[in-house]
């Protein structure tokens, strides 16, 4: 291992199977390129299958030996979620890793096709119904890793069990915060559900920084100039911020429950090391109280 770690330190891929959402743009397309060039069989689960198609033709122009195959799933349908993970087990009946890195940030209030609000239903509940209907194709696979993409703005996030949709009033940036902490509580419990039954898959989380991705095109107006010039400081490129995603998921020294981020000022841009959130991420009660809303809204339970 070099002390900084980078793409070079991911070991071969061959034999294994990713599952990536979002992985047409930004860090989840920069995931997918690396994993697809050392090897794994490399599936896009992405809205826009176009988009898509277009992601796998750019990784196989790079990586003329990629194992590229593009999936459709819409992370705000269950619907969608559950036709994509009936299609997934099917085609693999055996997956390494299952990458959560999809995610909106900041919308205008809007819902999910059930109803949802968008960024907890996108980010959070998207996952953790798409996680809950592939696991059984993780639980048997040696060094199986399920890893989910939080954030920094986890730390200004609550989880408000009174108004989780935001129906009583609806501010952007609180939302996001609730998503992206919600997905650090998702997975610390998981990792303690699976590591109390056994099993040889774990779960890890990971954050970008701050990086130059479509993601912030969302912001309010007073704020998205701040951050736009703040960004043109400090952001980083996606090479470098899907580098904690891909450490996460690849360096044989992870261990579950373990958070990965970039070891720059503030987090904001570096190489990835283990970095730590806040408190309420760890609380457990919040966490197994969430666990059960989250069984009861999405319909999907985990048999842990």
């Amino acid at each position: 291992m070099t002390a900084r770690w980078t793409t070079a330190d991911v070991p071969d891929q061959s034999g294994r199977v990713a599952v990536i959402t979002g992985a047409n743009t930004g860090l989840g397309y920069q995931t997918a390129a690396v994993l697809a060039a050392k090897g794994a069989r490399v599936v896009l689960a992405v809205r826009n299958t176009d988009k898509g198609n277009a992601a796998a033709q750019r990784i196989t122009a790079a990586t003329p030996t990629a194992d590229v195959v593009v999936q459709q799933l819409d992370l705000t349908s269950l619907a969608s979620i559950r036709a994509a993970a009936d299609e997934l087990r099917t085609r693999y009946p055996r997956i390494d890793l299952l990458i959560n890195n999809a995610g909106v940030m900041t919308t205008p209030k809007a819902s999910t096709a059930d109803g949802f609000e968008l960024q907890f239903g996108t980010n959070h509940l998207g996952h953790f119904a798409l996680t809950g209907r592939l696991l059984d194709a993780l639980l048997p696979v040696e060094g199986s890793r399920v890893v989910t993409l939080s954030s920094n703005g986890h730390r200004g996030g609550s989880i408000n069990f009174d108004d989780l949709q935001s129906e009583r009033g609806y501010n952007r940036l609180r939302a996001y915060g609730q998503a992206k902490l919600a997905n650090l509580l998702f997975t610390y419990e998981l990792n303690r559900r699976l590591a109390a039954k056994g099993t040889p898959t774990i779960a890890v989380a990971a954050h970008p920084g701050t990086s130059n991705t479509e993601l912030a095109r969302n912001l309010p107006g007073l704020v998205r100039p701040v951050v736009e010039a703040a960004a043109r400081v400090l952001a980083q490129e996606p090479a470098m911020g899907a580098l904690p995603t891909l450490r996460a998921a690849t360096d044989p020294s992870v261990r579950g429950g373990q958070y990965y981020g970039p070891d720059g000022f503030a987090e904001q841009r570096g190489y990835p090391k283990v970095v730590q959130s806040n408190a309420k991420s760890h609380d457990e009660a919040v966490a197994r109280r969430l666990w059960t809303v989250s069984e009861e809204l999405t319909g999907v339970t985990f048999g842990l």
